[in-house]
């Protein structure tokens, strides 16, 4: 069950995302249920698999928003380090980091659903 407690023990900053939720944890469990389904996971993953890494950003991008916003911790962290990658487009293996977002997508998938 997503409670604040187990989204602690994930390791995001919940008293900085309930902040940014009106000091309304409600509303903050809500918004960090959607993110497991967010379509800009896979659209990263495939940009960066086509090579087209002008996408690719802008879809990183867009997730450390949302990351930050909901101070989630272990997903905004790989996020964030690909994002600074892909601002200078840089030619490499972002097989690490995109194995590292998906684990940490996987591990909240897991708490949304308990």
């Amino acid at each position: 069950m997503l409670t604040i407690e187990t989204l602690k023990e994930f390791g995001a900053d919940t008293d900085d995302g309930v902040a940014r939720c009106f000091g309304n944890n409600d509303f903050y469990l809500k918004l960090v249920r959607t993110v497991p389904d967010e379509k800009s996971f896979d659209q990263l993953s495939d940009a960066v698999a086509a090579g087209d890494l002008d996408t690719a950003f802008d879809m990183a991008h867009a997730l450390k928003g949302v990351l930050a916003n909901l101070s989630l911790t272990p997903i905004r962290k790989p996020v964030e380090e690909i994002t600074e990658q892909l601002r200078s487009r840089a030619q490499m293996d972002y097989s690490e980091l995109l194995s590292e977002i998906t684990k940490q997508r996987e591990l909240l998938r897991e708490l949304c659903q308990e």
